[in-house]
C-alpha cells in the first residue's frame, strides 16, 4: 500500500514534466515525422506521398546550395569560435587587474537577444558608413596594393573575384564575397558562453601539473599545448558539439542582417534553416519542410556521434 502511494505521489510530482514533454516534444516530433511522408500544403489536408519528399531532396539544387553554405559557415565559424574561446579564457585566467570586468564584458553580448544584436551589426557592417568600414578605410590602400600583387586568376575564378572584391573596403551586406564572413563576425560576437566554460575548466587544472612541467623544462607554449589543452579538452568537446548544433540551425543572424536581400547577395548566406522556414511558411510546403527538419536532425546526430568517436582519442578525462 505504501509503495503504491509513493508511486502515485511520484507520478503526480513528475506529471507536469511528462505533460510538457508529450505536448511540446513527443507529439510534435511524431506529427512532423508523419508529415514528412505527405504532401501537405499548409492550408489543406495532408495527402500520403511516401518517400517523395526525400527523393525530391536528391534533385533539389537549392537544397544542395544551402547545404554547402551551411557546412562552409560551420567550417569557418566553429574552429574560430573554439580557438577564440580558449585564447580569451587563457588571457582572462591570468591574474591581472580588472579581470572580473572583462569577464562580464565578454559574457554580456550573450544576454542580448540575437535580433537586437543583428540589428546593431547591420550598422557596424554597413559598407558606406559602418564602423568597420570607417576603421578599415585608412589602411585599405595597402590591402589593395597587396591584392594587385597577387597572380592574375582566370576570368570567373575565385581568385579573380577576390582581386576585384579587395579593390575597395568590404561591402559586407552587398558583396557575395563578404556576406558569409559577415555572419561569422556576428556569431563570434556571442562567444562569451564558450569563454566562461573554458575559463571555469582552466581554473580546475591542478597546479601540480604545471609544476611538473616546469621541472621538465617546458616553456609556456609547450605547457599550454601539452598540459592545458588536454585538461580542458572535455569542455572543448562540449563547446564543439553545441556550436555544431547552433551552426546547423543558424537562422536569426542572416535573416535579420540581409532582410532586404533574403540569403544575402547571390544567396551566399542562405542557410539550411532559412530554406526550411521558407518551405514551411513562404511556399507553404509543410510536408517537404518536415522532411528537411528530419534530415537536419539526422545530420546533427551523425556529426555529434562522429565527434564522440573522435573524442575517445582526443579528449582526456581525469580519473
Amino acid at each position: 500500500m505504501k509503495e503504491t502511494r509513493a508511486t502515485v505521489l511520484g507520478l503526480v510530482w513528475v506529471s507536469p514534466w511528462l505533460v510538457g514533454f508529450l505536448l511540446f516534444l513527443a507529439v510534435p516530433l511524431g506529427m512532423s515525422l508523419y508529415y514528412s511522408f505527405t504532401e501537405y500544403p499548409l492550408l489543406e489536408s495532408p495527402l500520403w506521398a511516401g518517400l517523395a519528399n526525400y527523393e525530391r531532396m536528391l534533385h533539389d539544387e537549392r537544397l544542395h546550395k544551402v547545404l554547402w553554405n551551411t557546412f562552409l559557415y560551420g567550417a569557418i565559424a566553429i574552429p574560430l569560435s573554439l580557438i577564440l574561446a580558449v585564447v580569451i579564457a587563457a588571457l582572462l585566467n591570468a591574474k591581472v587587474k580588472g579581470a572580473k570586468f572583462f569577464q562580464a564584458a565578454i559574457f554580456l553580448p550573450t544576454l542580448v537577444p540575437l535580433i537586437a544584436t543583428s540589428m546593431v551589426w547591420m550598422w557596424i557592417l554597413n559598407g558606406q558608413y559602418g564602423l568597420i568600414t570607417a576603421v578599415l578605410r585608412p589602411v585599405w590602400p595597402g590591402v589593395r596594393a597587396m591584392a594587385r600583387a597577387l597572380p592574375e586568376g582566370s576570368p570567373g575564378s575565385a581568385l579573380a573575384g577576390w582581386k576585384i572584391a579587395l579593390e575597395n573596403p568590404p561591402n559586407w551586406l552587398l558583396d557575395a564575397h563578404w556576406a558569409m564572413l559577415a555572419v561569422v563576425l556576428v556569431a563570434l560576437w556571442s562567444v562569451g558562453q564558450q569563454v566562461l566554460l573554458c575559463l571555469a575548466a582552466l581554473r580546475e587544472v591542478p597546479a601540480q601539473l604545471y609544476e611538473a612541467a616546469d621541472l621538465d623544462g617546458m616553456g609556456p607554449i609547450r605547457k599550454f599545448w601539452n598540459v592545458t589543452i588536454p585538461m580542458i579538452s572535455p569542455v572543448i568537446l562540449f563547446n564543439a558539439i553545441t556550436l555544431t548544433i547552433g551552426t546547423l540551425q543558424v537562422f536569426v543572424i542572416p535573416y535579420v542582417i540581409f532582410q532586404k536581400d533574403k540569403g544575402g547577395p547571390g544567396q551566399s548566406a542562405y542557410f539550411y534553416t532559412m530554406y526550411l522556414y521558407d518551405n514551411a511558411f513562404t511556399y507553404q510546403q509543410m510536408g517537404y519542410a518536415s522532411a528537411l527538419a528530419w534530415v537536419q536532425l539526422l545530420i546533427i546526430l551523425a556529426l555529434t556521434g562522429l565527434m564522440f568517436l573522435a573524442s575517445k582519442r582526443l579528449v582526456h578525462y581525469r580519473a
